[in-house]
């Protein structure tokens, strides 16, 4: 039955995360806490969140001395990550990864030793769905004079 129960946690984040390109990643730097836009790869989510940088970055610096870190999403939903990252060297997986757009972006191939993969183990979860259709309902209901639940939900999840 926990297992079943995670399931269904992991379904309900990769459904509010899915259509969303662009995370938040927030790391440790010796001046306090730093966040950058990242590009989530394109894998189900299943507990673990990819993305691709190279180590001549600050956040790979801020990683390798302190892995705690958050990613947030912002989109139909908001979804905030607690999480460790870990750099990831693996050729393969690297390549399973790579699209065309990096090589612009980044001006290097998969194969550069410079570029490093992230791998965000989540922890925990947070996420307050307020989607369109749940606000609508909500807000007619209400100027109908009718009750209405507020329909904004917001759970958080250990992972």
């Amino acid at each position: 039955m926990e297992n079943t129960i995670r399931q269904e946690e992991l379904e309900t984040l990769r459904e509010l995360i899915k259509d969303v390109d662009t995370a938040m990643l927030t790391t440790v730097s010796e001046e306090g806490l730093v966040s950058r836009p990242m590009k989530t790869q394109e894998v189900e989510f299943d507990g673990d969140l990819w993305f691709i940088t190279k180590k001549d970055t600050d956040k790979y610096e801020e990683i390798l001395h302190e892995n705690e870190v958050n990613i947030s999403y912002a989109g139909k939903s908001y979804v905030s990550i607690r999480g460790r990252a870990e750099i990831v060297e693996d050729i393969a997986k690297k390549k399973e990864l790579w699209s065309k757009a990096y090589e612009k972006i980044m001006k290097a191939s998969y194969d550069d030793p410079n570029v490093v993969l992230i791998k965000i183990k989540a922890e925990a979860a947070e996420y307050w769905d307020t989607s369109f259709t749940k606000n609508i309902v909500y807000f007619y209901k209400r100027l109908a004079g009718k009750e209405a639940e507020n329909t904004d939900i917001n759970e958080t999840i250990e992972l």
